[in-house]
């Protein structure tokens, strides 16, 4: 079991390792660009060649983008009663609440954990999330005041544009089949090693604050995912792939959010780096129940 346990983790850690690394060691990374390339090309053709290749039919879909809408709206109302609790400004706490890191430590963690079938239900979870992370998530964070701003993002250009490919059962051409499997396959990796960049390039204060809040979110995102998926019987697969997805600590976007619209980004900064650490500690024990449970 350890040994399977370490095969999940090792990549992930391995390839965050190497984007610390870098900028610790004095090399400068193009965190803007890199990030721009990953989520406006990379993960568009990710979701593309993932779920045109799954054997995840719309029934499947709409069961995990469901269970993600409802589990992100209990995790605001959590986030929004914290906030009340510590004396916190709700528009710091929601949104770290609200949107977990599916992107960057997630995919990573349901493909080597689940492996193909895994990903694309946990694909399925992230593209839902991003739509409400790129435009409420941006609303409530201040980075994007405007409507019209909002619908010309090219991130949510590129979700528009992905969605209706989808659901028309159209088998891709193998010139285009090949293209987005090649541009997709970036994205994993780049993500890792942007999330390793953005933590070591991060400066923490509230620490104390940090860590119990950030340990909530992740403790709080299990609970919820396991109840919810429950509740509406979710396939064992799936079910697991909603917990994982849920338990993942606050994204690194809501940081830039939070320094793009200079709200207590230090803050921010400290939910993001405790409750990344928090889950590398807790992850593993939740794949240690999971896996063995789908076998």
């Amino acid at each position: 079991m350890l040994a399977e346990l370490f095969a999940v983790l090792a990549p992930v850690l391995i390839a965050a390792g190497i984007g610390y690394g870098w900028v610790r060691s004095g090399h400068t990374y193009p965190t803007d660009f890199v990030a721009r390339l990953v989520l406006n090309i990379g993960t568009p053709c990710l979701v593309l060649s993932t779920l045109s290749r799954a054997e995840l039919d719309l029934g499947a879909f709409s069961q995990m983008a469901l269970a993600c809408v409802l589990v992100t709206c209990a995790m605001g109302a959590i986030g929004w009663l914290l906030s009340r609790l510590f004396a916190i400004d709700w528009k710091v706490l929601v949104p770290a609440y609200l949107f977990p890191n599916s992107g960057n430590m997630g995919l990573p963690m349901a493909l080597f954990a689940f492996g193909e079938p895994g990903l694309a239900l946990a694909v399925a979870f992230f593209l839902v999330l991003s739509v409400g992370h790129f435009s409420i998530g941006m609303l409530l964070s201040g980075a994007e005041g405007s409507l019209k701003g909002l619908l010309l993002n090219p991130i949510m250009i590129s979700l528009a544009l992905v969605l209706p490919v989808l659901f028309l059962d159209v088998e891709l051409p193998r010139w285009l089949a090949n293209t987005v499997d090649l541009l997709g396959g970036m994205t994993i990796p780049m993500m890792l090693i942007t999330l390793g960049v953005s933590l070591a390039s991060i400066r923490v204060q509230h620490l104390g604050s940090g860590l119990l809040l950030g340990l909530l979110r992740i403790l709080c995102g299990a609970a919820l995912g396991w109840i919810i998926g429950w509740a509406i019987g979710l396939q064992p697969l799936a079910h697991a792939v909603l917990v994982l997805q849920s338990s993942m600590p606050v994204a690194v976007f809501n940081y830039l959010f939070a320094v793009r619209a200079g709200r207590s980004p230090e803050q921010v900064a400290s939910l993001v780096l405790c409750s990344t650490l928090l889950a590398f500690a807790l992850i593993p024990l939740l794949l240690a129940w999971w896996i063995p449970a789908l076998r």
